[in-house]
């Protein structure tokens, strides 16, 4: 595959700079060497010769197709280009170099040349660091290249991740919803036929939503109101709740149905088992971190609250949180936590903290 790249001012800067850098260290090795002569000639002839032998190289790339995992023109031309460059960048160097230390720095004597040894070891000294500069920028652009398909390659193994994720927590929430539905069809039909239409609404609005691996945190609430609304009909006043969503928190991305296994570990371990039910508080806030703002998203209930000692967990439990956690490092890393937290006044706090990051403005 061969492109052509979008000129970068700011890239080729980069690059002239480090080949200054780099003939100057050239320069100070051969000074190194040869301490009897000035160190000024050295370093004029190293900076010219580098200097267009860089002009003919890498502008020299934008003329031509490249390969995209290199940046550089495959086959011969890359091979031609390189020994151009080498070739045009000592013949001119070295014309301007010698008119400069002669008229200009007065180093030389005006009708003064070069040895022929000292044309040989220059010759040789353009001709070993073309190369390996050129080597420096092709193994350079082929390493970026391979960091950006590494990069890519994460993202894509990190979303199918999370659609995996996904799908197995829906298949959960379901098959509970369906046993609630199951106990109410034997004790009371007309709520069980409520709850259903409730269920089917639920359904038909989370199927349809978009099925990336982040949406609106506004679309989880909206979510999390339906679902809400779903248990309502079966718990009865026993169930009250409040959702508490900042307006300049409705873009934030999150995952799909994230908070949806906490509400629901909050109901049938918080509020079911207590007879006068309770309330639901879900929100969402900011606070400071170390390395920048943090989105809270907290679940509060008014239930039985968490055991002095929680159980281990065993097959079938727990599978809410674990599915939180989860998403939350296969996402952020160490850098996204779940805690339960036992409230004093009694019930359970879960507190979901991640990095705030807001979806790019079009």
């Amino acid at each position: 595959m061969t492109l052509r790249r979008d000129f970068s001012g700011v890239s080729k800067l980069r690059h002239y700079l480090q080949v200054v850098a780099f003939t100057l260290v050239v320069a100070t090795l051969q000074y190194a060497f040869m301490p009897d002569k000035p160190y000024g000639p050295p370093v004029v002839y190293s900076v010219l010769i580098g200097t267009f032998t860089w002009a003919i190289i890498d502008l020299g790339r934008e003329l031509i197709p490249s390969a995209a995992e290199t940046g550089w023109p495959q086959g011969w031309q890359g091979i031609a280009l390189v020994a151009a460059g080498i070739v045009v960048g000592y013949v001119a160097g070295t014309l301007l170099a010698d008119t400069l230390c002669v008229h200009y720095f007065h180093f030389y004597p005006a009708g003064a040349s070069l040895s022929g040894a000292d044309q040989r070891t220059s010759i040789l000294i353009t001709a070993i660091a073309g190369l390996v500069g050129s080597y420096y920028f092709y193994a350079m652009h082929k390493s970026a290249y391979l960091e950006d398909k590494m990069a890519e390659a994460r993202m894509h193994a990190t979303e199918a991740r999370l659609k995996l994720l996904e799908t197995q927590l829906e298949p959960h929430m379901l098959f509970n919803t369906l046993a609630n539905l199951r106990v109410l069809i034997g004790t009371d039909p007309a709520r069980a036929q409520e709850m259903l239409d409730r269920m089917i609404a639920y359904l038909r609005a989370t199927l349809s939503a978009s099925r990336s691996t982040q949406h609106p945190l506004e679309n989880e609430f909206d979510r999390l109101r339906d679902y809400l609304e779903l248990m309502a009909v079966r718990m009865g006043p026993r169930l009250a709740y409040t959702l508490d969503l900042p307006d300049a928190l409705r873009s934030v991305p999150v995952p799909p149905l994230l908070l949806q296994p906490l509400v629901e570990n909050a109901i049938r371990h918080g509020l079911e088992p207590q007879v006068e039910g309770g309330h639901i508080t879900v929100r969402a806030s900011t606070r400071p971190g170390d390395s920048g703002p943090q989105l809270v998203l907290e679940v509060i209930d008014t239930g039985v609250g968490l055991p002095e000692q929680l159980p281990p967990p065993s097959p079938g439990q727990s599978f809410g949180l674990a599915q939180a956690r989860e998403r939350l490092a296969t996402l952020h890393g160490n850098a996204g936590t779940l805690e339960l937290i036992a409230e004093n006044t009694g019930g359970t706090r879960a507190n979901v903290i991640f990095p705030l990051k807001f979806p790019p403005t079009p």
